[in-house]
């Protein structure tokens, strides 16, 4: 009868889609679901006297997340994370809306300013800022040189240096979606805010700011959570002074030897990831900008 599907049709309509679809869903599978189920495992196990792991069900690992010396190293690397976002934000906001307005061919090289820093490691980049900020650096020697300073300064191995060297690494993960939010902006809406007479920071506060206000969350998230993460900045920058939830579990899985502990930060890390995306979820924003 017409309007029915028959097996036949059912059948040659599903073997396409399972050809296509398939082996993307075996990689995903094979490379992001079971790593994932691996580390949770592994999370619930522990470790012999030689430090094996041996897989039997234990939550000590959890227990020893909530000791005062971690939860120490958590508020430290929030607040650093949380510095570092505002700081994107506010750097990174006048420069997205400088390229959005921009009608010339300058556009193209403002934007190219910031795809620029992706074709080169970040961890070759943050290499430069301590060649560049050590008292044998550039910086030094001009501020010696110009007779601002009588000798070096010591400016590497600070929590400020640390913030410096998140805020490189991460303003383009903030200006793009800031971008894309600021040149989808109804321009008629600014014109007609100051036909009414509001003044520039009137229209900035209340109609700018509210109608981007889905790109400024969305980047908050892309640096706020990778922040957490990066722990070769506060290695390199930090000398170890500041350190971040990812130094925790870097150390766990190499020098400490001890995978479950590590395995454990790394879900509540995950944790804190998918309950951010959540959020943001909630608040109505586009799973697309971030990648999701």
């Amino acid at each position: 009868m017409a309007g029915k599907t028959t097996k036949h049709e059912l059948k040659s309509n599903t073997v396409p889609a399972m050809v296509t679809v398939g082996p993307v869903a075996l990689l995903l599978l094979f490379l992001v679901v079971a790593p994932l189920i691996f580390v949770a495992v592994m999370s619930f196990c522990e470790t012999d006297e030689f430090y094996n792991v041996v897989y039997s069900f234990t939550a000590e690992n959890y227990a020893k997340l909530v000791s005062p010396e971690y939860i120490k190293i958590y508020a430290q690397s929030l607040l650093i994370a949380f510095i570092t976002t505002v700081l994107c934000v506010l750097i990174g906001y006048p420069f997205a809306y400088i390229i959005a307005r921009t009608k010339s061919k300058k556009k193209q090289l403002l934007y190219m300013l910031v795809i620029i820093p992706f074709w080169t490691n970040s961890l070759i980049r943050i290499y430069g800022w301590r060649t560049f900020l050590g008292s044998s650096g550039w910086l030094n020697k001009l501020l010696v040189f110009l007779n601002i300073t009588p000798e070096p300064l010591d400016l590497l191995y600070k929590t400020g240096t640390t913030v410096l060297g998140m805020v490189y690494c991460f303003i383009p993960f903030m200006v793009l979606p800031l971008y894309t939010a600021i040149e989808k902006l109804d321009t008629s809406l600014l014109e007609a805010s100051g036909d009414l007479g509001a003044k520039p920071l009137n229209t900035l506060i209340e109609v700018i700011l509210p109608l981007t206000s889905g790109g400024i969350f969305s980047g908050c998230i892309m640096v706020f959570i990778p922040c957490l993460g990066y722990f070769f900045v506060s290695n390199i920058l930090g000398g170890g002074n500041t350190d971040m939830i990812g130094n925790l579990i870097e150390r766990q899985f190499k020098s400490a030897n001890n995978w479950p502990l590590g395995a454990a930060l790394s879900i509540i890390l995950i944790i804190v990831t998918l309950i951010l995306v959540k959020i943001y979820q909630k608040l109505g924003g586009d799973m697309d900008s971030l990648g999701v």
